[in-house]
Parts: structure tokens; sequence; C-alpha cells
């Protein structure tokens, strides 16, 4: 072997020892962790401690106090500076439900003897109004609280002559669902209403106006609940008043034959 050729063949073998030298060293070195502690204002609020139903009559034990940041906390919420006062929370009616871990806020509580569970649930301007229903015209019973339907009017007219005619007019729109019976919230895994006999009601939420109509439908004739698509919901608008009963100025429906709007029936 020629001179030139061990000089380089030595040169790479030791040029190899120090690489593999250096890489074993990094390898073996230990690598420093940096913990940088943040100071996070915060204080206490007060969160639901388990599930708490619509209508659930709470507690002290209902709740439990959590660690939220100061800039987090919003109006209503019940911080620590009123740990004093959580005696007055007890006995309270939960006006809509409230999930474990959610802040809770003064307006999701109603002492009781302010109004009732329905009054508390209710928006402003609304009513809550009843009316009777069978399975057959509440779509078998499969009908929720907080589910959306039309209200339609079955009921008999006279025609020209002494002929009387069954005839149908959609009266509300999109109309939310308050209760089944007495029924205000719909129970965890339960697919139907809950029913104590053949008959129960539907007490719906409703403009003052629409109550007034119903009232009167309800003594014309027989009232059926349609129900509405969830996917329906946003696609036309809250609570409408059906064409035949829309005009505040009269209390006529107009009704409809094979699709075609005949003369008005006075309902006075």
């Amino acid at each position: 072997m020629k001179r030139a050729q061990v000089i380089g063949i030595s040169v790479a073998s030791v040029a190899g020892i120090a690489a593999f030298t250096m890489m074993w060293g990094l390898v073996g070195q230990k690598t420093e962790t940096l913990t940088k502690e943040v100071i996070v204002n915060s204080t206490e609020v007060l969160v639901a401690a388990k599930d708490i139903g619509l209508g659930e009559v709470v507690a002290e034990h209902h709740f439990t106090w959590q660690k939220w940041p100061v800039d987090g906390v919003r109006p209503g919420m019940i911080t620590a500076a009123r740990r004093s006062q959580m005696h007055k929370i007890d006995g309270s009616i939960a006006r809509s439900p409230i999930i474990a871990g959610e802040p809770v806020t003064v307006h999701k509580l109603i002492k009781a003897g302010q109004g009732g569970v329905v009054a508390a649930i209710l928006p402003s301007g609304m009513r809550a109004v009843s009316t009777r229903i069978e399975p057959r015209t509440a779509v078998g019973g499969l009908i929720l609280p907080n589910d959306h339907v039309d209200v339609i009017l079955i009921r008999t007219v006279r025609s020209g002559g002494s002929k009387e005619e069954f005839v149908a007019d959609t009266l509300f729109r999109n109309v939310r669902v308050l209760a089944i019976g007495q029924q205000i919230q719909a129970a965890v895994g339960k697919k139907a209403a809950e029913s104590s006999g053949s008959t129960t009601t539907a007490t719906l939420e409703m403009t003052p106006r629409q109550a007034e109509l119903l009232a009167l439908a309800n003594s014309m004739g027989e009232i059926t609940l349609s129900l509405r698509s969830v996917a329906d919901l946003n696609s036309e608008g809250k609570n409408q008043t059906g064409d035949s009963l829309n005009r505040e100025e009269t209390n006529s429906v107009s009704v409809l034959r094979y699709g075609n709007k005949s003369r008005a029936y006075g309902v006075n």
C-alpha cells in the first residue's frame, strides 16, 4: 500500500473517531427544562357541582367554588365576594338547565315565591296558553317540551246550503312547546311525553294576540299540533300567525278549499 493511501486512511479514521466521540457526548448530554411561572389574577366563582335540571329546587350542595380568571368574570356571575350570601340560594328554582362546571348566574335561578317555573322561563312579553290535545292530535305523544309546532284548527262550516264541511286552517307556525301536561323538560332517555291518560294538554308560548285567538279557536273546533323539524327552526321566523287569523282587525277565518281561498266565516 502506498504511503499516501495509508496517510489518507489514518486521517479518515481519526476524523471518524472524533465525530463519534462528539455525537456520543451530545446524546448523553442532559437537556435542561426551563419552567416559567406566570401569575394570573383569578377569583372564585360559583359553578354547578352536578347537572341541574330545569325547574329543579336547588340547595347549597348543588354548587361549588372554582377558580376563574378575573378577566373572564361576566356580569351576573356569583363571585367569592358574595360567599356569605350562599344561604339565600337555598330553595331557589333553576330557570334553565345548568350543566356541571357551568358558572351560575343570578338570571338562572329564581327564588320560591317569585313566580312559578313556567312564568320564570317565559320570555318577556310572551304568554303561556294551554290547549287540550290527544295522542292522535299531537303526533302520537311524541311531541316533547321545547319542540316547535304548527297549530292547526279543524272545524265544520256551513256552505251555501245546509251542508256542513270540514275545513282545516293553520293558525300559528313555529310555536314553542313549553310543557306537555305538567312535564316542562324532556326526561333523559325518554322518546315520548309522559301522559297519565288518553288526553292531556300542551302549553304553548304565544304573543298576547295569539293567546286570544287560540282561546277562540278552542271553542270552534279541534286543535291539532304538527311537529316541525329541528332543521326548520332557523329557516323561518319564530312564532308566526297563520294567514287565516293574521289580521287583528277582524275575527273572521278565511277558509281554504282545494287550495283556493273562499269567503271568510265569522267566528263571533
